[in-house]
Parts: structure tokens; sequence; C-alpha cells
């Protein structure tokens, strides 16, 4: 089946799966489908493309950071969507997200992300993939983490903060597929400021040395807001 003979019902279901508006289980059937058919994927292919037109003839600027602030107080206070979580997505798109993520409510008892995070910090892959995106709640001594990628069968994913020469202190596994928080020990907290923090794969269970044992598939630069 040809892209053009695609039911309507899968155009609109490959739009909410690229904007993220499926469940968790409902996502996962879908990407199921996609790696059974060519024409399923190639039309998620288009509406990424689509989507990432609307910022080509648009002038990046960086706004101050205090903009941004008042921005997340005023729109995103006690909703799902605070504007960190959208770092490094272009400017257009990331309004749009915005929207949609302020349209759609957490469901009762889900894990929330700070509204002002005092830290934030994406974690890419080399390739550019962003693989954990993370903020830190100084009210409640909590790093908010809400991966992007699962970890292989018999594997966990660890998260570790690296401060200058310092060697590597981990932060705790990471869940396989569902942001969660992260009790910081305050010593810890007070080095996040100008540190790195990266995530490898372990046994499951974590490290058993202390350190990282296999491959860092990702790290990002912790940055203040």
């Amino acid at each position: 089946m040809s892209e053009t003979e695609l039911p309507e019902d899968d155009r609109a279901l490959a739009g909410e799966y690229v904007l993220g508006l499926m469940s968790q289980d409902e996502a996962a059937a879908f990407a199921a489908r996609m790696r059974r058919e060519q024409a399923l994927a190639a039309l998620v292919v288009a509406w990424q493309e689509d989507f990432a037109q609307l910022t080509d003839e648009v002038d990046e600027v960086a706004p101050p950071s205090r903009v941004w602030r008042k921005l997340d107080r005023r729109l995103f206070a006690g909703t799902r969507g605070p504007r960190w979580l959208l770092a490094g997505i272009p400017g257009v798109l990331a309004a749009a997200l915005a929207l949609v993520l302020l349209l759609v409510p957490l469901p009762d008892g889900g894990v929330r992300p700070p509204s002002d995070p005092v830290y934030h910090a994406d974690l890419a892959s080399e390739g550019g993939e962003l693989i954990l995106a993370a903020g830190y709640d100084a009210e409640t001594g909590e790093l908010y983490v809400e991966p992007r990628r699962a970890p292989e069968p018999g594997t966990d994913h660890e998260l570790w903060l690296i401060a200058g020469n310092n060697a590597p202190v981990s932060m705790g596994v990471l869940p396989a597929d569902a942001p969660a928080r992260l009790s910081v020990d305050p010593t810890l907290a007070d080095q996040l400021a100008g540190g790195t923090l990266a995530v490898s794969v372990e046994p499951v269970g974590g490290s058993p040395t202390g350190a990282p044992t296999g491959p860092v598939i990702a790290t990002g630069a912790v940055e203040t807001l």
C-alpha cells in the first residue's frame, strides 16, 4: 500500500505519533506497525519534515532567560509542559508543541515536571538523538528525568554526575520508559551547576562497581535557568 492509499485514520494517527499525543501503549503499538508497514513509516517521516519546515524561514533569536522564566510561570504553572522540556526544539515547532502540552493534562497521580527548575540538561547521543531530559527542582531536592529511549532487554540505564575533574557519581538507575523524580543528596545538588550528566548502559539494577561499566550513550551539560 502506498502512502497515498493509507486510510485517513492512519494519517491522523501518524500526526499524533509525531506530536507525542499517544499513550505509551498506543505509541508502542504504532511503532510496531511502522516496522511492518513501510508506507506508514514514510508517512511519519513526512509529518516530521512538514513540522520541521515551519522553521525554515524563521531567523533564530535567543531571548533573554528572564523572558523564558516569566513565560514558564505564566503559561505552564501546574501543567504538564514547562518550556524547559522543549529546549533544543526550533522556536515555531516548540511553540506548537507547547500549546499541545497545555491542552493535554497529565493523568492524576502522574509524575509532574518542575515548573521552574533551577538547572536543566538535555542528554544527547553522539549522533544528536535526545536520550534524556532532566530538570532539578530546588524546592523538593529532586531531579526530574524524562527518558526518550528505553534500555535494551537485560540492561538498565544509569545516570551519572561529573563535576569538574571528579570521578562520576551515580544519580540513580533510570526508569525504562516513564518520567520519574530522583532524590538528590544536597552535596550533589551543590555540584550540579557547571557539571555534566551522562547516561551509561549497565546490568539490571545498575553498576556493580559504583562507576560506569558499560558504554556511555549520552551526555549533556547542566545549564542554569
